[in-house]
């Protein structure tokens, strides 16, 4: 029975998706670029937004580290950290402006 509800939904998603390319008039022509660089931006931000994500992680690891090493430098250790988090947050809202810019 549940492959049968699997397949039952299947079959109606597959024709909802059909019934919008049915209701298009021929004559008129599509511009599809606008939505590839929707798209595009999107995945080039996610993209951007890992990588800001991987480095923020690494600091924040590193930090901890040198902290638990050193506990005399954790003031000066904080301040770095802080530092570098804020610079690669700005390359990642950077990002973000260029994806709004462009698209």
């Amino acid at each position: 029975m549940r492959k049968l509800n699997l397949l039952f939904f299947a079959v109606v998603g597959v024709l909802m998706t059909a019934m919008p390319v049915l209701a298009q008039t021929p004559n008129q022509a599509a511009d599809n670029s606008a939505g590839l660089k929707a798209i595009a931006a999107g995945v080039g931000f996610a993209i951007a937004v890992f990588g800001g994500a991987l480095g923020q992680s690494r600091i924040g690891a590193a930090a901890c580290e040198g902290a638990a090493r050193n506990p005399g430098a954790a003031a000066k250790i904080q301040t770095m950290m802080i530092l570098g988090l804020a610079l690669i947050e700005s390359l990642v809202l950077f990002a973000l402006v260029i994806v709004f810019v462009k698209v």
